[in-house]
């Protein structure tokens, strides 16, 4: 096939959940070629991957840009295949930096802006391309395109090898329309929904002063998300098997727990603030619910860090809870401020995987599951007063394979600007527990260095997996508590009051 005679002839669609376009390649001159239009005007989901078939399979150019610009040529979008130099493509497609991306980093095209444009954005990195056989996956940046608004795509000559290019016009699309007002969205991989992302959708309850729900249907959702200065926000999965987070990210890749900035860089300038190894970064958000719903981090490496959640709550009093989800990953999987309360849920990792700086954290009837050697929490509580990390009739389990005696309870970062506030109560504690409990390997003694009833670490009415009571053989720097001091730890009343 000659390539300078090769038009698109299919359709755009969405990328996630979703039947590919027919195939309908065609070869001659234009003159004698019309482009079929890419898409039904105005149905098309602002939040949605471009699925384009090409004919024929094609491969990543190192230079070259493909675009998207409004009906009246204003380019909202561009994509520069020159910056593919700067990732690496994983099995599964998704396009990972080759250097660890640092608030001095700059911005390039295979980044994104997570966020509502009135807002603070979070950078991170993203997979802007795929190539699934003769189709062309073109994800845009977030928050470029609008409701009801006519778009078309251009592909340059070289972005794509042995691909002659879509000139401007050739393939046009129109955007559905803005919600109706409501306190309700939703977000689908195919079919009739608001949003194709949560993200997406995301974006859309920032800019809402009043509560809202975002209803998320059955789909794997390959996305980083970004959530900051909203209240009584709930997102509502189908169920935590069936509606699931997930993408790869961690320490490497990007530095620190992350932040938000006010002013996204242009291409080519210092980023200023990342936004962190967490696959859902949470700023200043008061009364958020998230329900039936699994967050995984597949960074997949024993060694390093890779959250999938980090609830920040500069005030250390803003509220988060959880009701029948899953959030799994490795090292560092749960991060947390506030208040937050974790009810009939799952939370895996191996390495300090519930950890953080919160008031108050109550994990109530949940499984806490260890994936390999290494330890639960590491507190990071910021006053003596405060309760810190509370589980409460919680399961401690271990996968398959994972040796007796191989995971501590807690261990400390080792210092006295903050205490070391981790209790369990009524938890039922498998083989792979130590039986010391506390780790002080190492030499950081936890702060206080022995527990009293109200601070450091303690623990009542553990049972091991047969049942029987754990009354000896604990590290002295911890505390079994008797009936009257627990007493204040005995309901999620008690405890959140």
């Amino acid at each position: 096939m000659n390539c300078r005679y090769l038009y698109l002839v299919a359709a755009l669609t969405m990328i996630i959940g979703c039947a590919k376009p027919d195939d309908g390649s065609d070869s001659g001159d234009d003159s004698k070629v019309d482009p079929a239009p890419v898409e039904k005007p105005g149905t098309f989901h602002t939040d949605e991957s471009l699925t384009i078939d090409l004919g024929m399979p094609v491969k990543f150019g190192s230079s070259g840009h493909i675009s998207i610009f409004k009906s009246d040529g204003t380019k909202v979008d561009d994509i520069n295949l020159a910056d593919l130099a700067g990732v690496t493509i994983r099995e599964d497609g998704v396009m990972i930096p080759n250097n660890q991306i640092t608030d001095a980093s700059k911005m390039t095209t295979f980044m994104d802006a997570l966020g509502s444009k009135s807002s603070y954005r979070r950078i991170v990195h993203y997979t802007p391309l795929r190539i699934d056989g003769n189709n062309l996956i073109v994800k845009p940046h977030s928050s470029v395109l609008e409701f009801d608004t006519e778009y078309y795509v251009t592909i340059d000559a070289g972005a794509l090898e042995g691909f002659g290019g879509i000139e401007a016009g050739k393939k046009t699309f129109k955007t559905v329309s803005k919600p109706a007002a409501g306190t309700e969205i939703s977000v689908a991989p195919s079919g009739k929904a608001d949003f194709r992302t949560i993200q997406g959708a995301l974006n859309y309850a920032m800019g809402s002063s009043s509560a809202m729900t975002i209803k998320v249907a059955s789909g794997t959702y390959e996305e980083m998300l970004y959530l900051r200065d909203c209240k009584d926000l709930t997102i509502k999965g189908f169920n935590s098997s069936a509606s699931r987070i997930s993408y790869p990210n961690n320490e490497g890749w990007m530095n620190g727990s992350g932040s938000g900035t006010s002013s996204v860089p242009s291409i080519n300038g210092t980023i200023g603030k990342n936004g962190g190894r967490s696959i859902f970064l949470v700023e200043n958000c008061d009364n958020l619910k998230l329900e039936n719903i699994t967050i995984e981090n597949t960074y997949g490496n024993e060694k390093g860090q890779a959250e999938c959640i980090y609830f920040n709550s500069g005030s250390n009093k803003h509220r988060l809870n959880v009701e029948n989800c899953a959030f799994v990953s490795l090292q560092d999987t749960f991060l947390c401020k506030g208040i937050c309360y974790v009810h009939n849920s799952l939370i895996a990792g191996h390495c300090d995987y519930i950890w953080g700086y919160p008031d108050v954290c109550l994990f109530e009837d949940c499984e806490i599951r260890t994936r390999a050697k290494g330890y639960i929490v590491q507190a990071r509580v910021p006053s003596k007063s405060s309760k810190g990390f509370i589980f409460l009739n919680c399961r401690l389990t271990a996968e398959s394979g994972l040796a007796d005696e191989s995971v501590w309870l807690a261990r400390s970062g080792g210092s006295s600007d903050y205490y070391d506030n981790v209790l369990f109560v009524g938890c039922k504690m498998c083989g792979a527990i130590r039986k010391a409990g506390w780790c002080t390997d190492g030499g950081k003694a936890p702060n206080p260095s022995v527990a009293t009833a109200a601070s450091g670490w303690r623990e009542y009415n553990s049972v091991d997996s047969k049942g029987t009571a754990i009354t000896s053989g604990r590290a002295s720097c911890g505390l079994i508590l008797n009936a009257s001091q627990a007493a204040p730890y005995l309901s999620k009343d008690l405890i959140l009051n």
